[in-house]
């Protein structure tokens, strides 16, 4: 796997992520579990900082008996379970752990981590999920039905929204070498931080998903029932096209949703990985109506040979190849323009009629996928890493330069 760089990589390097818990294990903690794998393979075993965690006590998680370094907010109630209650202490937080002794940095971060504290002589690389969705251009779309909203709390929590914007841009600028997750976050980065960015998808686990089962009639969508994800839009449409919808997901929208859906639609709540894997596999496409930054579920769906249905904006362009007729390459689903369910029935129904599912090879769709596979992330990270360090000791190399005899 490694490429053998002429550079070593220093011994001492941390890997900070903003929390572990076993309430939150999604694609960004995966990216930090093949982070992991990979400095442990061509370096040694990073040390691991959090805000909080919950993990290593836990048999069954890749954390088990490691030892991770965290912030105050470990001691404090529910901060393990909860510590998203914290906000606005956590760019607080983040600031005091202390990474003295570690020249290399590496920091995976949606929230707050990008914000430790490094000296110039370290070099921190960033690799970003995201900025703040709910500080930044999705505020509103967090805002509409949240509790603390409708209790009168709206004006307070734009208030420390306000804040965290703020400490957000500032706390960028003390990043040496930045990664976005796709085009669509190299774009909020230069927007809200004016600053450029290398693009490395993140790693999705293809190996997990089967290609060549036999396709059924029905629609899938899986992901976090929350406000973002515009589900809503996906009932709505599959309440009016009448044709079968399977939703799987946890969230503050469950409720909501379930009130919604038609008799075709199926909202079933958390499912089991296997479940999901069996259902991609047999789905006759996957749907999605949200605005994702990367989006590993229709990736996952791509590794089952599914074709996608997905609204034209965010990751997704970087990941669904687009049908378009008389075209010589492999396509691998159908983008909508407008994120609506009128836009999406039009969609379905021209997937439908014309019975693209034909038109969509699952073997090819499959070997798209294999793309963003962890060999591929961890090859396209290495290499990236060790060109960053190596620029970064020669820049310090310079720097003393005047120093020596």
């Amino acid at each position: 796997m490694s490429l053998n760089s002429s550079l070593d990589l220093p011994k001492n390097i941390a890997l900070v992520h903003e929390w572990f818990t076993p309430r939150s294990f999604g694609g960004a903690e995966n990216v930090v579990k093949v982070v992991d794998e990979l400095i442990t393979d061509i370096a040694s075993q990073p040390e691991l900082f959090s805000l909080v965690n919950g993990e290593n006590v836990l048999k069954n998680s890749w954390l088990f008996n490691r030892k991770v370094k965290t912030s105050f907010i470990q001691e404090l109630p529910f901060g393990i379970s909860h510590v998203q209650q914290y906000l606005p202490l956590l760019p607080f937080a983040i600031e005091q752990l202390d990474l003295e002794g570690y020249p290399l940095v590496i920091s995976s971060s949606h929230l707050v981590a990008k914000g430790v504290l490094t000296s110039p002589d370290q070099l921190h690389i960033s690799y970003v999920h995201t900025p703040v969705r709910y500080a930044w251009d999705q505020m509103n779309v967090y805002l509409r039905r949240s509790f603390l909203k409708r209790i009168g709390l709206g004006p307070l929590i734009r208030w420390q929204l306000h804040a965290l914007r703020q400490w957000d841009q500032l706390s960028s600028s003390r990043i040496d070498f930045l990664i976005a997750n796709s085009n669509f976050t190299a774009r909020r980065i230069w927007k809200y931080w004016r600053r450029t960015s290398e693009v490395i998808h993140p790693p999705v686990n293809v190996k997990l998903f089967d290609w060549n089962k036999t396709r059924g009639d029905f629609y899938l969508s899986v992901c976090r029932l929350v406000p973002n994800k515009r589900v809503d839009i996906l009932v709505r449409a599959f309440n009016k096209l009448k044709l079968p919808l399977i939703v799987v997901g946890e969230g503050v929208e469950k409720a909501y949703l379930q009130d919604l859906a038609g008799p075709t639609v199926k909202i079933l709540g958390y499912q089991s990985m296997e479940k999901v894997a069996d259902l991609m596999s047999q789905c006759r496409a996957f749907v999605y109506a949200g605005i994702e930054d990367f989006g590993i579920a229709p990736v996952e769906a791509m590794a089952s040979g599914a074709p996608v249905i997905a609204y034209g904006k965010g990751g997704v362009l970087d990941t669904v190849k687009c049908f378009k007729k008389n075209s010589d390459r492999a396509s691998t689903g159908i983008l909508f323009p407008d994120q609506s369910a009128n836009s999406l029935v039009e969609a379905i129904e021209f997937f439908k009629t014309k019975k693209l599912w034909r038109e969509f090879n699952p073997e090819l769709i499959r070997d798209w996928a294999n793309s963003f596979s962890h060999d591929s992330f961890k090859l396209r990270f290495e290499k990236t890493i060790n060109k960053a360090w190596t620029e970064h000791i020669n820049s310090c190399d310079i720097g003393t330069s005047d120093l020596r005899p």
